[in-house]
């Protein structure tokens, strides 16, 4: 059995982000484990730029963004082992994983940090009638076919679901010359970032349908097009409303789901909204030793943002390790209210705490002219005013461990109310 201080699971921003900070923060027994044949994650296929505007503070591409990030762990010569697929992890902390070229290995490890990333919602999650021709793709397959494989999943596109990828494929379908018909969303909002709404359809042209959805699929070898139609406050289709697309392609976008069967079958506590780990301050699981970070753990907007949380979670992936990470009981609860979906994190021990801590959360609806809330119990501690808020975008408020210690403080509430 191998032995190693730290194992990541996954290669991409968050465990590389992860594996730099626990290098960096003085632990050199660390290994990745990585399932793809490179390092780097869904950025190798992000090609468009955007990325690392809050790190490097410049605009880079996906593979540009990783391969800075792949280059320090280089350069900290952090083994990697790619190819590599895990079976299980222990309550033991021992990770079964088999390759190739290795077999069936096992790692008994002190700390693991979780950076599985996330995966697409498939077609069967959404309950679309008609049969199953050829061209129904999800928008991540698609980009992949399109920027790394070279093929061209069609000429003709409906895209189903405004979320990033489907908003960010609706620019690079047009860009290689297919016509993008129509982006219908289930939602009274879109799920994606505000800009990505203005460069990659707006700019193009392209028809954004909220409160509509696929409700026909037409054709049996290949698509032939698709019925959209309106729906309800419950997102049930309205009879009447009904238009029909000829088109040889539907993308999917309609949603991310954590990769989080490792984790269930580990015994680790999940939050039912994130469909992610349930984490303290230290991105700490209920095992002890155990961490989450990046898309495992919640889905971001910004990579930016999954690499800072990555970094807090190598840092206390090593301070566990080095016996500095206390257990001082469960911490205060962070609860939501208004229109706060939910917290990462969801207990604070104000003890193992850094100076400041930020709470990331979404909202649940679009709101103008808002106000996020704290309390410390009653006490409202802060007061924020926005203009927008919406459901595609994080939002955060930062804690001071100076105002947590010593105060009793039985828990903390993050709000949104309409202004």
């Amino acid at each position: 059995m191998k032995q190693a201080d730290i194992v990541i699971i996954g290669g991409g921003p968050a465990g590389l982000a992860a594996a730099v900070s626990a290098y960096d923060a003085g632990n050199r027994n660390i290994l990745i484990i990585e399932r793809d044949e490179q390092l780097g994650g869904i950025l190798n296929q992000c090609i468009h730029n955007g990325f690392g505007l809050h790190t490097f503070k410049e605009e880079l591409t996906g593979p540009e963004y990783a391969a800075r990030f792949i280059k320090q762990v280089e350069e900290r010569e952090i083994p990697c082992v790619l190819g590599s697929m895990v079976l299980d992890i222990s309550p033991e902390k021992v990770i079964t994983y088999t390759s190739s070229t290795e077999g069936l290995v096992q790692v008994q490890a002190k700390a693991v940090i979780l950076a599985m990333g996330c995966r697409e919602r498939p077609r069967g999650a959404l309950n679309i009638p008609g049969y199953r021709p050829a061209g129904i793709f999800s928008a991540g397959t698609a980009q992949r076919l399109v920027n790394i494989e070279g093929y061209m999943p069609g000429r003709e596109v409906v895209i189903l679901g405004s979320g990033d990828i489907g908003l960010i494929m609706a620019r690079r379908m047009t860009l290689e010359g297919a016509k993008v018909k129509v982006v219908a969303e289930l939602m009274p909002y879109s799920g994606g970032l505000k800009r990505n709404i203005v460069q990659c359809l707006d700019d193009f042209g392209i028809p954004l349908k909220l409160r509509h959805t696929v409700v026909n699929i037409h054709g049996k070898e290949r698509l032939t097009g698709v019925t959209l139609a309106e729906v309800d406050s419950h997102g049930k289709p309205i009879p009447g409303t009904e238009e029909e697309y000829s088109c040889d392609t539907l993308l999917l976008s309609c949603g991310l789901i954590p990769e989080n069967e490792l984790s269930r079958n580990a015994g680790v506590e999940m939050a039912p909204v994130t469909n992610g780990p349930s984490v303290n301050e230290s991105l700490e699981t209920n095992l002890e030793g155990v961490f989450a970070c990046g898309n495992v753990l919640h889905v971001h907007d910004l990579v930016d943002y999954v690499s800072q949380e990555a970094a807090i979670a190598g840092r206390n992936a090593v301070a566990f390790v080095n016996g500095q990470l206390k257990h001082h009981g469960a911490g205060i609860p962070v609860s939501v209210s208004g229109g706060v979906r939910y917290t990462v994190p969801r207990t604070i021990d104000p003890e193992n705490m850094d100076d400041t801590l930020t709470v990331r959360f979404r909202v649940g609806a679009v709101y103008q002219n808002a106000y996020i809330d704290v309390y410390f119990d009653d006490k409202r501690v802060s007061h924020i005013k926005r203009p927008v808020l919406a459901p595609g975008e994080m939002e955060k408020v930062v804690l001071r461990k100076s105002d947590l210690l010593g105060q009793n403080i039985q828990n903390i509430k993050v709000e949104v109310t309409q202004g």
